[in-house]
């Protein structure tokens, strides 16, 4: 499928070691890359449907300091929608308060009808771009009730209850970044990991160094907050198992997508 990276800490601090290793990932996940950096005051997403590794965007990126307190990183396997830029992650949606929601996702949403009715607003073709309508438009839906902003308690146990709600037979990792708060949820086993530093944290598919990485534990939706944890949701019992019949799905559709990229070597 895919591989995600986020990292939120309370210093700004250089991320392009860590990114390097990120994206030398691709060769598994050829099909887009994107990287959001998240602080307000330089906020900015690039994305391409190509692999990294062939992107002249990313490596002249990755040329110069990328430093940060909040940023997400992405690297696609398709599985649901074509290769194209409005299907690279992430994917941002304003909500009706002005705050900017900024999604990644590894997985792929196999039954959820709730979903369905989004597949006609969003500008690409994914599962993942459909995860993000919905967040923003209970959001919006509990906030125009409520009449005022909703807190960030408020707002972690809308997602909560919404990814419980979405995880049955689905695979779910996701990392979500709501302007102030990143949201972190995992319920395939062994497919996201985290390491804890002095002032933050790094969540990884896969850890980017010898470090101590821990799993992030399963079925459970954290928050954090300037790279501490904030909120901690009750667990849920949805854990993704994968099929026979989902893995021909996903191998059928993934090797259907031109990866003829051309190599560049940044």
């Amino acid at each position: 499928m895919c591989e995600i990276f986020g990292f939120s800490s309370s210093k700004e601090e250089e991320l392009n070691d860590y990114l390097r290793e990120f994206y030398s990932h691709c060769d598994e996940h050829p099909h887009g890359w994107g990287l959001a950096i998240l602080d307000p005051d330089k906020y900015s997403v690039f994305k391409e449907p190509v692999k990294a590794r062939s992107s002249i965007m990313l490596g002249n990126i990755l040329l110069n300091p990328i430093v940060s307190k909040n940023a997400l990183a992405h690297i696609r396997l398709g599985t649901i929608g074509d290769k194209d830029f409005y299907n690279c992650h992430p994917f941002v949606k304003k909500d009706n308060a002005g705050r900017r929601w900024t999604l990644i996702h590894n997985g792929t949403v196999f039954d959820c009808l709730d979903l369905c009715k989004y597949s006609t607003m969003e500008e690409g073709e994914t599962d993942s771009e459909r995860i993000l309508l919905a967040i923003v438009d209970l959001i919006n839906n509990f906030e125009s009730f409520k009449g005022e902003p909703l807190t960030l308690k408020e707002r972690f146990d809308i997602v909560a209850d919404l990814i419980e709600f979405m995880a049955y037979a689905n695979k779910l990792n996701l990392i979500i970044y709501d302007g102030e708060q990143m949201y972190v949820h995992v319920n395939y086993r062994n497919s996201l990991c985290y390491l804890k530093t002095e002032n933050g944290i790094f969540i990884s598919t896969q850890a980017l160094d010898d470090k101590d990485w821990k799993d992030v534990p399963l079925n459970t939706l954290f928050s954090f907050l300037n790279g501490e944890l904030l909120f901690e949701a009750k667990p849920h019992s949805f854990e993704y198992i994968e099929t026979e019949e989902q893995l021909r799905f996903i191998e059928n559709f993934a090797n259907s997508l031109n990866t003829d990229d051309e190599e560049y070597v940044w």
